[in-house]
């Protein structure tokens, strides 16, 4: 950098040189000076003026947002009820709440545990493989612990089993609302891109010379008339949800007289059933009947007087004879009554032992599979303990056949047996490595014997290499010399020219 810097230095001091013989040298350094200063105001007013120009397209856009917003709630203000809008109105703020309240909550710690993980990441020093291996010892641990304490939970706590059931939906309602809410944010913010991209292309269609638009008094005639239409529409829709509402009130009160109607029947009927006098009902029905037809005939023809207590006579008669005939009926029904009463009264208290004896074989069924239960786990530990016992059983079987063969090998006359014991490969083993050890002392006693000769001869090597650069620099300068210089001889005389 220093070399540069002088190169510098120098390169500069040859432009001034050259300059100074140009005429009025001073002068155009200032007007050069001035025009690179008005050069870089004139790069920072460009770029003010690309600035502000973003900032008036960003205050366009957003007051046309606000517009589009402005007339689209006008519209559905006049187009919807109140109930709508405060139905609408009601979402809204469930959606917020929902969303301030659990969903960016819950983001927001997410956002901050990942954060602080990586910064306790970034402070950690460097990790080796061994605290990789490490760190992997412990996540096993912790996993089994945890396989562990879940086996435990799922063998004991057999209430908490029926509630995994109720758990695990409302982990999926809760993982449905949140994906649904993701989804009506995203909703969200394409119909906001859309809007942008509708006002957009109003901008452009409007500074488009090919699109016809109104104006002056047409465009007032046309407002004047769409006005006018869309009172008349109001008005009609409203009649028409008017007509609606009145059409539905109607039939509802139309489908609750008739329920009401027949509830009522129904209630008659299952009365004079108890009171064993089925079908009065239907006689009362028949007589009204008989009436209004009397008084349609009445109307009709003019009957007389007479004619009609005639037929009151004849109608008290049929009802007298309907009374008589259903008396015996009641006598005959008042000791069944009695009879059913005290029939209800011995199938309570047989209800009574039935639910006793129940809850109590219950109880009994229920501590019978606890100790089923029990048993089968001390099962289930007792056969892991056996195949455990049964393994090591195995492990101490194989040790000790390898012991008898080792004792035979070794005891055996024949050499080749004896050569196959493992005491004789160890030791062969160990003599091996101890030999190779005893070489490898030696090799170091050597190399620190010719430790300080040899670092002694890298030296002067070092110190020859060094003597030989100089010497190389010498003669390049020598030879850089003996190009520029030139000797000429005039008149038997030598003259060096530099």
């Amino acid at each position: 950098m220093e070399e540069e810097k002088d190169q510098l230095m120098k390169r500069v001091e040859r432009l001034k040189k050259r300059v100074e013989t140009v005429q009025n040298h001073q002068r155009m350094l200032e007007i050069a000076s001035q025009l690179r200063v008005e050069k870089e105001r004139e790069e920072s007013l460009s770029q003010q003026k690309q600035e502000q120009r973003n900032q008036l397209f960003s205050a366009e856009q957003k007051l046309q947002r606000a517009q589009q917003q402005l007339k689209n709630m006008r519209h559905a203000a006049a187009d919807a009820k109140p109930e709508g809008l405060m139905k609408r109105v009601e979402e809204e703020i469930k959606f917020n709440s929902y969303m301030v309240s659990e969903k960016l909550p819950k983001e927001l710690e997410n956002k901050r545990l990942t954060l602080s993980f990586m910064q306790r990441v970034v402070n950690e020093q460097v990790i080796d493989q061994s605290d990789l291996t490490e760190l992997e010892a412990k996540i096993q641990e912790v996993n089994a612990e945890i396989n562990h304490l879940i086996e435990k939970r799922m063998r004991s706590d057999p209430v908490d089993d029926k509630l995994t059931l109720f758990r695990q939906q409302a982990a999926i309602i809760s993982r449905k609302k949140e994906t649904k809410a993701e989804e009506l944010q995203e909703a969200k913010e394409e119909i906001a891109n859309l809007e942008r991209e509708i006002v957009q292309k109003t901008s452009q269609t409007r500074d488009t010379d090919g699109s016809e638009i109104l104006r002056g008094d047409e465009f007032k005639r046309y407002v004047s008339k769409l006005r006018g239409k869309s009172l008349v529409f109001k008005k009609k829709r409203q009649e028409l949800a008017e007509l609606t509402a009145e059409y539905g009130v109607l039939q509802r009160t139309e489908q609750i007289l008739k329920q009401r109607h027949d509830n009522v029947q129904q209630q008659l009927q299952t009365i004079e059933q108890k009171r064993g006098i089925s079908g009065y009902s239907d006689t009362q029905e028949e007589l009204e009947r008989v009436s209004a037809l009397k008084s349609e005939v009445d109307e009709i023809k003019g009957r007389t007087l007479d004619d009609m207590s005639n037929m009151v006579k004849k109608l008290n008669s049929m009802i007298e004879a309907k009374k008589s005939a259903l008396a015996p009926v009641i006598k005959e029904l008042r000791p069944l009554r009695q009879q059913c009463q005290e029939l209800t009264q011995e199938y309570d208290e047989k209800k009574a032992q039935y639910d006793s004896c129940a809850a109590g074989l219950e109880s009994n069924c229920s501590k019978l599979e606890q100790e089923v239960r029990g048993l089968q786990e001390e099962c289930s530990q007792a056969e892991t303990q056996y195949h455990y016992i049964n393994l090591m059983k195995k492990i101490a079987e194989v040790q000790i056949q390898r012991a008898a063969d080792e004792m035979k090998a070794y005891v055996s006359p024949d050499s080749q047996e004896r050569r196959k014991a493992l005491r004789d490969q160890y030791s062969k083993n160990i003599q091996e490595q101890e030999n190779l050890g005893k070489k490898l002392r030696e090799k170091q006693k050597s190399i620190r014997e010719s430790h300080g000769p040899n670092m002694k001869q890298v030296k002067m090597w070092k110190d020859f290499e060094q003597l030989m650069e100089c010497k190389k620099m010498c003669f390049l300068k020598q030879q850089n010399q003996l190009s520029t210089e030139r000797i000429i001889q005039e008149g038997g005389e030598d003259r060096l020219i530099l």
